[in-house]
């Protein structure tokens, strides 16, 4: 008699799809919420919308910028470093006045920018024939761009010697003009406490500390930490506004991205 064929076992069905745990669904959201929280509050990007800061920084690098150093410590974040900001650094912050014209609702603008740091609270400062003095200690001259001579040059090259009036055509916010002349002593501008001197390194192209004043610390934002990519972009480009030159740009970018990208510049680190 012929033996039956032993029956087969059969295993349960395994389901095609994997079902996420609790634990793995709240680890995701974290990942997310890390994430955007490492973007907002750590770092963001900055775009250079003008020629103030050549050779340093060109129109059209995008900036990483570290939120972190020159921020109150924090308990709960005990192996960041801190530090206050220091002479020399390169620095994004609100400019202490607002744009002549506010915005479409008739609120006052307060520009974000980026510029060099001169001089900290306590320091002397003056220039004689372009060159810039700290503590009566002249400093080396960065790289010039492009002189853009676009104010009074005895102004910006003898700052504050040449002191600016109301009536004067220097382009200085009114406020400053009233409150410079008492903070000069003996020919230098004196930095009063809490307050920081901010300069472009192209100084004749560079709106900045001569005509709008002195930053507050509460009104710096950070230090740029490296350039993660730079397109070759007109200084006019930051003045169009519009959806239509919005769109008509980003169509540029598209079709020459790689042909007019700076890829020398590319994770190039800020100094």
């Amino acid at each position: 008699m012929a033996s039956k064929p032993a029956a087969v076992q059969k295993r349960p069905a395994t389901k095609d799809r994997v079902e996420e745990t609790p634990f793995e669904a709240l680890a995701s959201i974290c990942s997310v919420l890390v994430g955007l929280f490492a973007l907002t509050l750590l770092a963001q990007n900055y775009l250079i919308p003008s020629g103030s800061m050549e050779d340093t920084l060109l129109v059209g690098d995008h900036l990483l910028v570290d939120r972190i150093t020159f921020s109150p410590p924090t308990k709960w974040m005990l192996l960041v470093r801190y530090r206050e900001p220091r002479r020399g650094d390169i620095v994004v912050f609100r400019r202490p006045a607002p744009q002549p014209e506010p915005d479409a609702d008739g609120n006052p603008q307060y520009l974000t920018l980026v510029k060099r740091l001169i001089g900290v609270p306590g320091d002397r400062i003056h220039l004689r024939d372009g060159v810039v003095f700290v503590n009566g200690v002249a400093r080396t001259a960065p790289a010039e761009g492009r002189d853009s001579l676009v104010h009074d040059e005895a102004y910006v090259d003898n700052f504050p010697a040449v002191l600016p009036t109301p009536d004067d055509d220097h382009t200085a916010v009114e406020s400053w003009v009233v409150e410079l002349p008492k903070l000069v002593e003996d020919g230098d501008l004196v930095v009063p406490p809490d307050k920081y001197f901010m300069m472009g390194d192209n100084r004749h192209g560079s709106y900045d500390s001569r005509f709008w004043g002195l930053v507050p610390r509460e009104n710096i934002i950070g230090r740029p930490l490296f350039n993660y990519w730079s397109f070759e972009t007109p200084d006019s480009e930051g003045d169009k506004t519009g959806i239509g030159n919005s769109l008509a740009w980003m169509g540029h970018v598209v079709l020459h991205f790689f042909t007019e990208t700076r890829w020398r510049r590319t994770l190039h680190l800020v100094r």
